[in-house]
């Protein structure tokens, strides 16, 4: 690699870099509320572009540097920006969260921060590991780029601010433990790379001096690296269970007369439970026990399962004639409603078909009675009584007749009519021809 490299360029680089002044301050407080913004909204882009532009990276690249050139000055500029720096961008990030009117609904951005693991140690060693080598690099890349989004340096210290703000201290914690992940490894990535490629020491190594760094280099890692394993396995075993959980309700959906509906998981107890919803019916012990046994050869113990069953019903036994007699009732007065029902119908029916006259028949046979009538017309009207203050229907037929037509006739008309379609109210009008002049 070395003819790809400048170190003294890098050297010089890392430097100018760590110094909070200028316009680092304006990109730090730009980058601040960037992330700050970005949490709130729980936008990944917006959290992102606060990656990228944040100016954190310059000290923790100046620690590390200082330590592998011996250089006790600069490890001291650096740490001091270094504090300057977080304690700036968590003052700033709290009091924005303080003022916001935005409430999260959604905190997976935020909850992503709080529990770190050793992957996040071995995204932290390697990226800081491919940060050196590109800043001692001669033709330079996007290399920071995507350090910076891997490392994730600016949104932790913004999440320590959530924390305060609400003062929720496992997001503090958990947050600060992260950001302090990143920086101690991506530290000990520039350590390691500044040994490796030779750049120049500052002064000459005591090996007193030497000794006891490295002591407190190891401790340091020590102290940070147990912490992380032991969240790894902690999310390692609750994931195996989540993964085995679901593989026993898919296979035991439906057991007996039972059906597992819905079930939840609580990692959090110690050990892990888990809550079936239970319908159908109650589960039998032998459906209980078939479930149990099921679930150990997943490695779940039976005092981790826990059956609800407010939804399920007890299969209780009828006696005989009493469900008859109920079904009987049942079925009487379902009888009963469908043939009022039906009664009702019929009468709409009857009166429907009652004013329904068959005139063009009716005009035919008139006429062939009767040789002076022309024309028929036959219609339905009501009638008030105002007596009675009832309403009867009235048989109205209007006659025209090209001759006489007498009094009698017109009786004897109305008679048939009557008869021939049932109806008691007949009224009977005759149109005769007008005079010509």
């Amino acid at each position: 690699m070395s003819e790809d490299l400048d170190v003294e360029a890098a050297s010089e680089s890392i430097k100018k870099n760590i110094h909070f002044r200028g316009a680092n301050v304006f990109i730090l407080a730009c980058a601040i509320i960037i992330a700050s913004v970005g949490l709130n909204l729980n936008s990944i882009p917006v959290i992102i572009g606060a990656m990228l532009i944040s100016p954190l990276m310059g000290p923790i690249l100046g620690f590390g540097m200082g330590l592998g050139t011996n250089d006790m000055k600069l490890v001291k500029q650096a740490l001091t920006n270094f504090f300057v720096m977080v304690g700036i961008s968590i003052i700033a990030s709290t009091l924005y969260f303080l003022i916001s009117p935005l409430r999260l609904g959604n905190q997976s951005e935020l909850l992503a921060r709080t529990n770190p693991t050793i992957y996040d140690v071995m995204i932290a060693l390697f990226g800081g590991l491919a940060g050196i080598l590109e800043t001692s690099r001669k033709d330079k890349g996007t290399v920071l780029s995507g350090v910076a989004i891997a490392t994730a340096l600016m949104p932790p210290l913004c999440t320590v601010g959530y924390g305060l703000a609400h003062l929720y201290w496992s997001y503090v914690f958990g947050a600060l433990y992260l950001f302090f992940i990143n920086s101690i490894f991506i530290a000990l990535a520039t350590f390691l790379a500044v040994k490796y490629l030779g750049f120049k020491s500052a002064t000459i190594e005591d090996p007193k001096t030497k000794k006891r760094a490295t002591r407190s280099i190891v401790a340091i890692l020590i102290i940070v690296l147990v912490p992380s394993i032991l969240s790894a396995v902690q999310i390692i075993k609750e994931e195996n269970f989540k993964r085995n959980v679901d593989r026993l309700v898919r296979d035991n959906k439906t057991v007996g007369k039972s059906y597992i509906y819905d079930y939840k998981t609580n990692e959090t107890a110690k050990p892990a439970t888990i809550e079936l919803f239970m319908a159908g019916e109650v589960l039998s012990k032998e459906n209980r026990e078939r479930i149990w046994a099921e679930a150990e050869s997943y490695g779940i113990t039976r005092n981790q399962i826990v059956f609800r069953e407010e939804a399920a019903s007890q299969n209780i036994r009828f006696n005989e004639s009493e469900f008859v007699k109920d079904i009987l009732n049942d079925t009487e007065a379902k009888i009963n409603t469908l043939n009022s029902t039906v009664d009702s119908l019929n009468l709409e029916l009857d009166i429907f078909k009652s004013d329904i006259i068959p005139s063009e028949s009716i005009a035919r046979e008139i006429c062939a009675q009767y040789d002076n009538i022309t024309d028929v017309i036959l219609a339905r009207g009501d009638h008030n009584e105002i007596a009675s203050s009832t309403t009867t229907r009235t048989l109205i037929a209007i006659i025209r007749t090209d001759g006489d037509f007498s009094a009698e006739e017109e009786k004897k008309l109305s008679q048939w009519l009557g008869v021939r379609l049932g109806d008691s109210e007949v009224k009977v009008i005759i149109e005769k021809p007008s005079k010509k002049k």
